[in-house]
């Protein structure tokens, strides 16, 4: 019973680490740190190892609680049992599994806890619009994508910017007039991601 409380724990640890790369983005929003948002997305290449780890604990732990006890076992565990502590029920394990699934699926639905840019009009003249793309290092999913977006959209005359982390790309349409490549270029390497290429399409 014991073990069990331990292996929910390690769960826990595992499925945490395993969407690390894409919670600190979300850390770095909330803590004014935007810094840190790429700290940890080189542990992108461990995923799916540590999600394998944190689903095989996890089948392991409710194994644990729901095999059959013997006779003997019972007879010998059952002031054990009176006193087992919350961290080792079966509603603890639960917890922690829906917990651990909720964690796991972080990189999914992370985006959500970026605020929406309410934006007012740019008006530009037509020559004035350009645009520019980034080839960027370090992005792994939707919450890196809105982290970089939320930052480049602080800067005046942006009309449109995107991201997407499975290119390694973010494309901006701007006013040059109002800002410029390097203030892009700028905006996106306070995120952290570091940029490897970039240049000016339009």
């Amino acid at each position: 019973m014991k073990e069990s409380g331990k292996l929910a724990l390690t769960s826990i640890l595992s499925a945490i680490t395993a969407s690390l790369c894409c919670i600190t983005p979300v850390l770095a929003l909330i803590s004014g740190a935007s810094g840190v948002a790429s700290t940890f997305s080189w542990l992108e290449s461990f995923r799916p190892f540590l999600l394998g780890i944190t689903i095989l604990v996890l089948v392991f732990a409710w194994y644990q609680r729901l095999e059959p006890r013997k006779t003997e076992r019972i007879q010998c565990n059952c002031d054990e049992v009176e006193n087992q502590s919350f961290i080792q029920t079966k509603m603890f394990l639960g917890i922690v599994t829906v917990f651990s699934l909720i964690m796991m699926a972080f990189p999914y639905y992370g985006h959500i806890f970026y605020p929406k840019v309410e934006k007012n009009p740019v008006v530009v003249s037509s020559e004035n619009i350009k645009e520019a793309k980034f080839n960027v290092n370090g992005m792994t999913c939707s919450s890196c994508e809105e982290h970089i977006k939320n930052e480049v959209n602080k800067l005046p005359g942006i009309v449109t910017v995107s991201a997407n982390s499975k290119e390694g790309s973010v494309n901006v349409k701007f006013d040059n007039s109002k800002t410029s490549i390097s203030e892009l270029e700028k905006s996106i390497n306070i995120t952290g991601y570091t940029i490897i290429d970039k240049k000016q399409t339009k």
